[in-house]
């Protein structure tokens, strides 16, 4: 069920857990501003979540309140994790899902790379 981004940091969200230790993940990499891990339910072959460690709700709430450094960690953590899977040379999709409209889920602002074979003009319907 898609979030309303103006509601605020719900703390036991899965990304909070994961990020807390109480919920395992198959990371593939970690900075001080930065968890990236596989998706537990992929849609592409390749398919990493990278969240920000920050208590964000959604890229409204991150490019709104995060620090120059925030912002600036999260996006090359972003191209670290692409370029580490192969994923530049092929291509690859990036997607932020930000509130109901935009399909949230989870109110933990989270960036999915999309990978691994064509991928088409869009994921999903």
């Amino acid at each position: 069920m898609p979030i309303d981004p103006t509601l605020p940091y719900d703390d036991q969200n899965v990304f909070a857990k994961i990020l807390r230790g109480e919920l395992p993940c198959n990371k593939v990499y970690e900075d001080e501003w930065s968890l990236a891990f596989h998706d537990i339910a992929p849609q592409a072959p390749v398919h990493i979540l990278v969240i920000p460690k920050g208590a964000y709700v959604s890229w409204d709430d991150f490019s709104v309140r995060a620090s120059a450094e925030e912002i600036a960690g999260l996006a090359r953590a972003v191209g670290h994790v692409a370029r580490e899977a192969g994923l530049v040379e092929p291509g690859y999709r990036l997607l932020v899902n930000t509130g109901i409209e935009g399909g949230q889920e989870i109110p933990h602002l989270h960036f999915h790379i999309f990978g691994g074979r064509p991928l088409g003009r869009m994921i999903g319907g």
